[in-house]
């Protein structure tokens, strides 16, 4: 075997390990006890004392962990009593424990064969815990319909069978607990909440609850009923047999010919019938056996499905851990570049690098970093991006327009050209909401100028509606000093689906 401490190899009649020193008593020790306990367990589960079955396997494996047939028993148990994700749990730990010669592969494969069953079981799951919230908000009526639905679905589902009682007991309907706690004590007969349930009902109802199967003894009482009946016949009448007297021999022939048909008809009428029924009650049988069979197969691969689907989400999770790392890493070496470029005076270069810094990717120190060259390029940044937003406008690139002067306004967002450009761009490239937005942001901030007037004309050109116009003066037919014109619709650049110019005393406050 091996030493639990180190796992080095020791033979058996060794009491320390000679590797590590480890007391090889307590393991052997330990080993014992984990299998009495899984001795006891399948004592239990033979029985149908599935609870307490459930409580030595768990004592079992507290001793020795390894023991794959105490894993392997307890997961058939689970998922006898209808909880598929712990049964499914134990196997799965159970095959990389030992990953050859288990037959808890046997078990998860037949699991997958059947998908149907599994998500059976899956979606009797999340409806008994929907019934549990319609009990937890006094909706019990809707909770004993949904319960009734889920018992026909997954028969074995033990919690199901308490919480329908629960409530009929609740509702002072005792027979009918008493009813369902009969077919959970059918399940696991030990089962401690069955019992605690069963002795409130009779407390109730004043009637001992048995459940051991019933026996009548119909067939005795009909015996003796008919042995009471011949006899009084025999007392009361005389039955005198018939004589006859054979006349020739066509009539004897006749005699013979109708007893084999009388016979015949008897076991056509009488036995036929019965052989049949026979055999249609055997085939019905094995019908049921078998679609119980492929149900259960189809559940069990529906759950196993829904475990790749998890598993197909904790990878997305980590691709997309690994694209946030990768985003980090590159802000980070932009970072690197932007401070070599600022340190050697390059300017352009350390705007550049710094415009491509995500800084809520940062740490705190790279951070601090981040801000001291923004705050010395700050101005040179803006400059950068509104000049480049600019000439990506006049070239007809509103993505990249669109780009850049969204991380001008982040800078500066109280220059009226940047707005002014950014809201034409939106509205060139097809985001009406977005460019209305920012006309809208132009007359908050520039409230009582013609750069209002001219944003809540844009406003209305494409369809919208200025939130509080109340501050706008009314329209003037005086040219734009900017533009020379007083629509507000006209490109610096000559374009007509760009905005105007900027008015010449735009950055230095607002007209009076």
């Amino acid at each position: 075997m091996n030493c639990m401490n180190c796992k080095a190899v020791v033979d058996t009649g060794m009491e320390t390990c000679p590797n590590c020193g480890f007391n090889l008593g307590v393991q052997r020790k330990c080993f014992s006890l984990s299998n009495m306990y899984y001795n006891l367990g399948l004592d239990k589960a033979q029985i149908r004392d599935l609870s307490g079955a459930i409580d030595m396997l768990r004592r079992s494996l507290k001793f020795n962990k390894y023991n794959i047939q105490a894993r392997n028993l307890l997961g058939l148990i689970y998922f006898e009593t209808g909880e598929a994700v712990a049964a499914l749990s134990e196997w799965i730990i159970s095959k990389n424990i030992m990953p050859e010669n288990n037959i808890a592969t046997e078990y998860i494969s037949r699991v997958q064969a059947e998908p149907a069953k599994l998500d059976m079981i899956n979606q009797t799951i999340k409806k008994y815990n929907s019934a549990l919230r319609c009990c937890r908000e006094n909706n019990e009526d809707v909770a004993v319909i949904q319960l009734k639905k889920i018992l026909s679905q997954n028969p074995k589902l033990i919690k199901g069978y308490h919480l329908l009682a629960l409530i009929y007991i609740r509702k002072e309907e005792y027979e009918k607990a008493r009813k369902i706690l009969k077919k959970a004590a059918r399940i696991d007969k030990t089962n401690s909440t069955t019992l605690r349930f069963l002795r409130e009902v009779d407390q109730q109802t004043g009637t001992q609850t048995s459940l051991e199967p019933r026996r009548f003894g119909r067939r005795e009482k009909e015996e003796r009923g008919r042995d009471e009946t011949e006899t009084a016949i025999a007392y009361d009448t005389v039955i005198q047999p018939p004589t006859f007297r054979e006349s020739s021999v066509a009539a004897t022939m006749l005699n013979i010919a109708l007893g084999l048909i009388l016979g015949a008809l008897v076991v056509w009428f009488l036995i036929g019938p019965a052989s049949a029924q026979r055999i249609n009650r055997e085939a019905d049988e094995k019908i049921v056996e078998y679609s119980g069979k492929m149900a259960s197969q189809e559940a069990e691969i529906k759950e196993l499905e829904s475990q790749v689907e998890e598993l197909n989400e904790t990878t997305a999770s980590a691709q997309q851990q690994i694209s946030d790392a990768a985003t980090t890493a590159k802000s980070y070496e932009n970072l690197v570049k932007a401070v070599g470029a600022y340190e050697n005076g390059n300017t352009a270069n350390a705007i550049n690098a710094l415009s491509e810094v995500n800084s809520e990717l940062l740490s705190v120190d790279a951070r601090a970093v981040y801000d001291r060259i923004y705050r010395n390029l700050q101005d040179a940044m803006f400059r950068e991006l509104s000049e480049a937003g600019q000439e990506a406008f006049d070239n007809a690139n509103y993505t990249e327009a669109i780009d850049k002067l969204t991380k001008a306004r982040e800078i500066n967002d109280n220059d009226y050209t940047v707005l002014n450009v950014l809201a034409h761009s939106y509205r060139l490239s097809g985001d009406t909401d977005k460019a209305i937005a920012v006309f809208q942001e132009i007359i908050d901030k520039f409230q009582g100028t013609k750069k209002a007037t001219r944003a809540k004309q844009s406003i209305e050109g494409l369809g919208g509606t200025v939130a509080d116009d109340s501050n706008i003066p009314p329209e003037d037919d005086e040219e734009d000093p900017g533009t020379g014109e007083g629509t507000g619709d006209e490109d610096p650049s000559g374009d007509e689906n760009a905005p105007e110019e900027d008015d010449p005393d735009a950055q230095g406050g607002e007209e009076e």
